[in-house]
């Protein structure tokens, strides 16, 4: 019997599994973990963006209005947020739960790129309405080609084409490999007592009549099964989530489906193209392509090694998990979600136009789209590798009768017994204040007995640090000097 399941060996996992760690100390917590290591699914640093999402350069998160203005509203949200998961970081560096920064975190200026007048246009007034934020304040912006040019050389050599460019930049971003962050939290997790289990799969899982769960357990080395019992589950089984929280029959699990997208990316091979660019360059979506496929050219830092890649070309696959199975789709659906994702399915047929265009594309075709960021780029310095599976959220609307959803949703039943997490990107990088507000919702009693102990994980716990220019530059100094990012 635990007090705690933690379902799933990612980063969402590793995250509460932490804070509860902290918070309670004498509660007994076990986390299953269906392969042999964790953070291998989405948490691996090659099967996600490693971006550390903070709304810098990622354009889909300040969306243009009909008047042409931007709305900054969603990207100060993610941006608060990602200030949260920091302060969680760097409790953990200064208290030794995680040993050298570098490990896991590595500072990178943040990009967004775009040219053509309608581009440059909606750029020049995301600059506008985003700058004057003390969020957003740092962030620069240019139409000068040479000036772009010092930020990121590969985008502008080799361009003749003679169209309008634009670029911002906040020097400030950082490129983040959640695997090594994941594998670090979760051996901290076992050295302090959680009973962590790799190699074991959640099967199934049920009520018992004293209000308790009971989680059918495989141990694939032993071939064998038993059952474990707790008062609380989370399952943060990345796209594997879906069919236990549906296995679990609670009521607020009901009219959720999952739309699966692979995805590929090309890295490169070239040592001294790799050291000529150093950033994380975002420009702007395809006509029809889902948030996560944003074209990016990034520098990233993957077990101390610096690196280069661009994409990602998204695909579709009926897998939940890259280790997963072609019946993991059609094995979801349900009565109570047939109708949501058939509604998706219709009013979202542009996507679905777009992910066919995608898989048919050759591999020089992915070239020619690289060399719309990188004109000089030669196919044969690129290698291509396979991401991780991306499952959207897919759920019940009174107007629509289902939508698509993009970003993470957490799902928890009414009496705090047991969550899980469904979706996606901005997901890793806002783990942090993603399970402090499960916390709130799943252990009301608790949260209030537990405020004096989360202000000093996270200082600004409760407040907005775009409200609070004053505690931001306090925030902002003080995890830059723990996370080594100055």
């Amino acid at each position: 019997m635990y007090d705690v399941v933690l379902v799933g060996g990612g980063i969402m996992s590793a995250t509460l599994g932490t804070l509860l760690a902290e918070l309670e100390r004498t509660w007994s917590i076990a986390l299953y973990e269906n392969l042999n290591q964790a953070g291998q699914e989405s948490s691996d640093p090659w099967n996600n963006a490693g971006t550390g999402h903070a709304a810098l350069c990622e354009l889909n998160y300040a969306p243009q209005n009909a008047d042409g203005t931007v709305d900054p509203n969603k990207a100060i949200g993610i941006n608060e947020q990602y200030h949260v998961t920091r302060q969680f970081w760097s409790h953990l560096v200064n208290n030794g739960v995680l040993q050298d920064p570098k490990t896991f975190i590595n500072p990178l200026p943040h990009m967004s790129f775009v040219w053509g007048d309608d581009h440059a246009d909606y750029l020049k007034a995301r600059y506008e309405a985003m700058s004057p934020q003390p969020l957003f304040q740092a962030m620069e912006h240019t139409e000068d080609p040479e000036t772009i040019r010092g930020w990121a050389p590969l985008l502008i050599d080799g361009r003749h084409d003679g169209k309008r460019l634009a670029a911002s930049r906040f020097a400030g971003g950082t490129d983040v490999d959640f695997g090594s962050l994941t594998r670090q939290l979760t051996t901290h997790l076992t050295n302090h007592g959680v009973d962590v289990k790799f190699g074991h799969k959640v099967t199934g899982l049920s009520r018992g009549s004293d209000g308790r769960w009971d989680l059918s357990v495989k141990s694939k080395a032993a071939g064998s099964s038993f059952t474990a019992r707790a008062r609380f589950v989370f399952i943060g089984a990345g796209g594997g989530a879906l069919h236990l929280l549906q296995a679990s029959g609670i009521s607020e699990a009901k009219g959720f489906g999952g739309f699966p997208v692979s995805g590929q990316f090309l890295r490169c091979t070239n040592e001294e193209i790799i050291n000529q660019h150093h950033a994380k360059v975002y420009g702007q979506a395809s006509v029809g392509a889902p948030p996560m496929s944003v074209p990016h050219l990034d520098t990233r830092f993957v077990d101390g090694r610096r690196s280069l890649m661009f994409g990602p070309y998204a695909g579709f696959s009926t897998n939940f998990l890259k280790t997963g199975s072609f019946l993991d789709l059609p094995l979801s659906v349900r009565t109570h979600n047939l109708l949501p994702m058939l509604n998706v399915a219709k009013d979202n047929l542009g996507l679905v136009k777009y992910l066919v265009s995608e898989v048919a594309k050759t591999r020089e075709k992915k070239i020619d789209t690289m060399r719309d960021f990188f004109p000089e780029a030669e196919g044969s310095d690129w290698e291509l590798i396979t991401a991780g599976q991306r499952v959207q959220v897919m759920k019940k609307d009174p107007k629509k009768g289902g939508i698509l959803q993009f970003g993470t949703e957490v799902v928890s039943a009414a009496d705090g017994s047991i969550a899980g997490l469904l979706g996606a990107s901005p997901g890793a990088s806002t783990a942090a204040p993603i399970m402090l507000g499960l916390l709130e919702r799943c252990f009301p009693a608790k949260i209030g007995g537990w405020e004096a102990k989360l202000r000093e994980i996270v200082p600004s716990y409760g407040r907005k640090l775009n409200d609070d220019p004053t505690l931001l530059d306090e925030v902002t100094q003080a995890t830059d000097a723990a996370l080594q990012l100055n």
